[in-house]
């Protein structure tokens, strides 16, 4: 996948460890399949923006916190 989902993944990543969110406790949260978001944070799929404000929501963060 390109760079800028790559980077958009590891930083869903990084924010919902530190708020000590699993995948799937995030996943549920934002009502997202939990292999969808992991697909996202490892950079494997390009995030639809439902889906980017759907997990920001979820994680407490402005959606623009979560990209580059």
């Amino acid at each position: 996948m390109s760079k800028l989902a790559t980077i958009v993944g590891t930083n869903i990543r990084q924010i919902r460890k530190e708020k000590g969110f699993s995948q799937e406790g995030l996943a549920l949260k934002a009502k997202i399949d939990r292999s969808y978001v992991g697909r996202i944070e490892r950079g494997e799929v390009n995030i639809t923006l439902e889906a980017l404000y759907a997990l920001a929501t979820a994680i407490g963060c402005d959606a623009k916190t979560l990209l580059p």
